[in-house]
């Protein structure tokens, strides 16, 4: 893709027509969100790269949230294209997004915009500078951040953890376990406690979602394991709260009262849109930008 061009995707406009820009460096909606801070958020897993516009005031999205395949192999540059075509789509239903800020999520350590490691995602993002290929590929800045801490910063400022003082710890259970780990508000980057060792493995190839499946353990099995692990989790850090989420949360009805946990223990309220909210959320504080007080999504976030 050529650098030199600055339009707006799916438009073909120059990247002027932007949507405008508040005090706080964040942009500001127009049409029906006219006055809105927005964000573009965008989530890349394993098996699926997701993006959609988010309000940064309540972590709702105002976008349809836009889905494709993750390309195999899932390469810096393959995935780059999946997600510039994302963006087109979104802004081809009408929602302009140059000028906002971009955030992505991925899932590895992320350390000054690199991808240190890559879990079920092609190693050669751990050759490149992602966040120069992203911002290569979309012609916008972009931050990146893991995609678990993504998760767990929009539970933690818009749903099961608002207002939530002292140690609170996110898992997202899906094709791996990530994890987002917060002291008093703040963010313990990079935690990767779903590499755990459990019973001598990598907790996550054996209490996953994915493993879950590949094993064909019923969810009476599964949870016994997988409280096992959380046992383990309560042990360490002794939080003062738990937030499931990741795929494995929308079956909670199947486990969730086969768990004793040692606290508190909630449900993720964002589901599937977390990460892409967070992802959002990180790039505009970057920018300087703080959620009101009062942020909070009492209900799930719709999918679109």
């Amino acid at each position: 893709m050529d650098e030199t061009v600055r339009t707006e995707p799916g438009t073909g406009q120059p990247a002027s027509r932007a949507a405008a820009v508040g005090n706080d460096g964040v942009a500001q909606g127009d049409g029906g969100t006219a006055g809105r801070p927005l964000g573009v958020g965008i989530d890349v897993g394993g098996t699926g790269v997701k993006a959609a516009v988010v309000d940064l005031a309540t972590g709702s999205l105002v976008s349809a949230r836009v889905r494709e395949k993750t390309p195999s192999p899932s390469t810096p540059e393959a995935v780059a294209e999946t997600i510039a075509r994302i963006i087109e789509r979104i802004e081809a239903s009408g929602h302009r997004t140059a000028g906002m800020p971009t955030g992505a999520g991925l899932p590895g350590v992320v350390k000054d915009g690199w991808l240190r490691t890559a879990a079920n995602i092609d190693h050669a993002w751990m050759e490149t500078r992602a966040e120069d290929v992203l911002e290569r590929y979309l012609a916008r800045p972009v931050l990146i951040i893991n995609d678990a801490d993504a998760a767990g910063l929009a539970e933690l400022r818009y749903g099961a953890g608002v207002g939530q003082r002292g140690v609170v710890l996110m898992l997202t259970i899906g094709t791996g376990i990530g994890s987002a780990l917060f002291v008093d508000g703040d963010l313990v980057p990079n935690t990767e406690l779903g590499h755990l060792e459990f019973h001598g493995h990598d907790a996550e190839t054996l209490v996953s979602g994915t493993a879950r499946e590949r094993r064909k353990l019923g969810w009476k099995a599964w949870a016994k394991e997988f409280d096992a692990y959380l046992d383990r989790l309560y042990r360490y850090f002794s939080p003062d709260l738990v937030i499931l989420g990741g795929g494995v949360s929308k079956e909670t009805r199947r486990y969730l009262h086969y768990l004793t946990p040692r606290g508190p223990l909630q449900v993720a309220r964002l589901l599937n849109s977390a990460g892409i909210v967070g992802a959002a959320l990180a790039a505009a504080e970057a920018r300087g930008y703080r959620p009101p007080v009062s942020a909070g999504v009492r209900e799930a976030v719709p999918a679109g």
